[in-house]
């Protein structure tokens, strides 16, 4: 009968999970956390009202191949090559790191290797999901730190379908055995290049005439991968990896991706509630100390391990903390790590039981992390200021000869800026840039316009800067604490200046002019106004528009081919 089906499960999950979502939504929360509590309240071990488990978990699954179908259709290698080493050296260097302390603190908390090795993956990862829809939120995703993390978190993606896969081999392990399993995977690899290359792209053209057609040739692309995965012994995640890996460059991927979404989110939903159903109730006295031990893990270690990284490689103080803060959490791809092991008998379910409290806390924790990033850093960040000199050296990345007397400060040349370095230029002003991208500071200084690298927000970097000549001051990047101390310190020393500053949302240029701004730019309010400004010149003739066109075409020809084609952010 339909009152013990499926159906009924179904509505219970979707309503609760809802309901959880509205909450976490109301309390500014992601809503993995919300989705994991609703599945350990209507589960077998709270209120008991979910009856086939073993279903939703089915759905669970599911929604794990819809996740990492997505995770392949985004794969973007030249998003790391972008940011150079710091995405693929450092990632690697991060994971290797993070892995060994968790894998000695996994052995010190009384984990046998095999389960010490899962625990330690677990520690690795962070969230993707979590992070981006949050960078996103904050408009930070361009942001230097912004990419720095998400470089980081694409190299863990690519290792965590690595780690799956292995892992898979360990029931019984030998050398021939992993080669084997290596080798069948490098046989489904080939088999999605060769269609990638051969058949996919006349086969989609032909599809992406239909909407629907496209969309039904997606999804059987996705579960044929997904069913010969297991027949090469892996699991349908690896499957479907592999068919997103394969469609990934198309040409018509962001309309799958925009198609495929709305499933991905359902059946992924159904797979966090399924994995709060599994929670299973541990001996507090038995679970306290190691859930103790590795949330200190992931909001201490783990977030100074990624300073440091990007100390390193030559990032400012601010950038880094930026960077580490983001990623104190645990990964929704830990959990398909744990749940293969829970399937394979690798771990026990009080292990599981811990990473979903773990996942629950560091979640939710580490969201307060983003969102209140600048405040965390403008109070603290002076307890690692220090740390700077470990970075590789910058003096050379300025250019400001001698006698140079400037009155107008720059900060930002990307976006918006670089038109502004060129318009200053024909006003005969004499202008400062300061950025803290060093290929943008390496750029100007081969063309030899007057340039500083640094962080604004940095207190040294404003002392050396004379703002009593300054007639003009402007901010293109859009932190709000970095323009408020910056206006702050301006008047201070200067009370004529001009100054205009940029944000990203109407409440903060609000703050902004009411912080003394003389005029606050909003990115997205400007394009409009040019697009109006195009309209207004080109309404009574098309070839008024065809010559603004190709006017715009060689511009953006020529800053490629002067070096300013740079990923798009704002430095932090």
């Amino acid at each position: 009968m339909i009152e013990n089906g499926i159906f009924v499960d179904l509505t219970i999950v979707i309503v609760v999970a809802t309901l959880g979502a509205l909450l976490a939504r109301i309390l500014r929360q992601p809503i993995i956390p919300a989705y994991l509590i609703a599945g350990l309240v209507i589960g077998p071990t709270v209120l008991g009202i979910i009856t086939d488990v073993e279903t939703i978990r089915l759905f669970g699954e599911i929604g794990i191949a819809f996740m990492l179908f997505l995770v392949g259709l985004e794969l973007d290698l030249n998003r790391i090559k972008s940011i150079g080493l710091i995405a693929s050296v450092g990632g690697l260097l991060q994971i290797f790191l993070l892995f060994s302390l968790g894998f000695v603190l996994a052995l010190y908390l009384g984990f046998p290797y095999l389960p010490g090795v899962y625990v330690a993956l677990m520690l690795v990862f962070s969230s993707t999901l979590v992070v981006v829809k949050i960078l996103s939120d904050k408009r930070e995703i361009d942001t230097l730190h912004g990419r720095i993390v998400i470089g980081i978190l694409l190299m863990q993606d690519i290792v965590v379908v690595l780690a799956i896969s292995v892992l898979g081999t360990f029931n019984n392990f030998t050398p021939e055995l992993l080669l084997i399993a290596l080798g069948k995977g490098l046989l489904l690899f080939v088999v999605a290049v060769v269609f990638a290359k051969l058949l996919f792209p006349s086969l989609f053209r032909f599809a992406a005439k239909t909407p629907e057609l496209l969309f039904l040739l997606s999804l059987t692309t996705l579960f044929i991968f997904a069913l010969l995965s297991p027949l090469l012994g892996f699991s349908i995640a690896i499957g479907g990896f592999i068919a997103g890996f394969a469609l990934a460059n198309l040409e018509y991927n962001l309309e799958i991706i925009a198609r495929v979404k709305s499933l991905r989110d359902f059946f992924g939903t159904l797979f966090f509630v399924s994995l709060g159903m599994q929670y299973v109730p541990v001996d507090f006295y038995k679970l306290w100390i190691p859930l103790l031990w590795l949330l200190g893990f992931v909001f201490i270690v783990k977030p100074i391990i990624t300073f440091l990284i990007c100390i390193i490689f030559g990032y400012s103080n601010r950038t880094s903390l930026s960077s580490s803060l983001s990623l104190a959490q645990i990964s929704e791809f830990s959990f398909i790590l744990l749940l293969q092991g829970l399937v394979l008998g690798h771990i026990n379910e009080e292990l599981f039981s811990i990473a979903i409290l773990l996942a629950i806390v560091t979640i939710a924790v580490s969201t307060y992390f983003m969102q209140y990033d600048q405040w965390i850093i403008a109070k603290f960040g002076f307890l690692t200021a220090w740390v700077e000199v470990l970075g590789r050296k910058t003096k050379k990345l300025e250019f400001i000869p001698q006698q140079f007397a400037y009155d107008t400060l720059l900060i930002g040349a990307d976006r918006i800026g670089h038109t502004l370095i060129e318009t200053l230029r024909k006003l005969k002003r004499k202008v400062l840039v300061v950025d803290f991208n060093p290929e943008i500071i390496s750029t100007l200084a081969q063309e030899n316009i007057p340039c500083l690298y640094g962080d604004i927000g940095d207190i040294e970097i404003i002392e050396r800067i004379k703002f009593e000549k300054l007639r003009l001051v402007i901010s293109t990047q859009p932190i709000l604490e970095v323009n408020m101390l910056l206006l702050k310190k301006v008047r201070r020393r200067n009370k004529a200046t001009k100054i205009i500053v940029t944000a990203s949302s109407i409440d903060d240029a609000l703050k902004l002019y009411d912080a003394s701004a003389d005029y606050v730019i909003l990115p997205h309010f400007l394009g409009g106004a040019r697009v109006s400004l195009l309209l207004e010149e080109t309404h009574k003739s098309v070839l008024n528009l065809k010559r603004e066109k190709k006017r715009h075409f060689q511009e953006l020809l020529d800053r490629k081919h002067r070096g300013h084609e740079h990923p798009r952010h704002e430095k932090k």
